[in-house]
């Protein structure tokens, strides 16, 4: 699990059946205060939750528990947005 935001959305005219009737959303993981993010860094998800861009994300980017969210253990996908972040505090 990662901690990302959204930075845009992706528009597809064809798409796979796996991917139908859901949202592409382009993420950039947050990093800690320091720390230089790479700017390849950037990934696409599945939307399971409405978020939008500029909205902080909670994303599952490992396959099978992508495809447990997806209920869906035939789906081609790595990473499923599972929840939006309403705030996050470092200890």
């Amino acid at each position: 699990m990662i901690i990302g935001k959204v930075v845009g959305t992706v528009v597809t005219t064809i798409s796979h059946r796996d991917y139908k009737n859901r949202r592409l959303l382009v993420v950039q993981p947050l990093v800690l205060e320091g720390d230089t993010p790479a700017p390849d860094e950037d990934f696409i998800a599945l939307d399971n939750t409405q978020a939008g861009v500029g909205d902080t994300v909670l994303v599952n980017r490992e396959g099978n528990g992508a495809r447990q969210v997806l209920k869906n253990p035939d789906a081609c996908v790595i990473s499923v947005i599972v929840g939006i972040v309403d705030s996050v505090s470092l200890v």
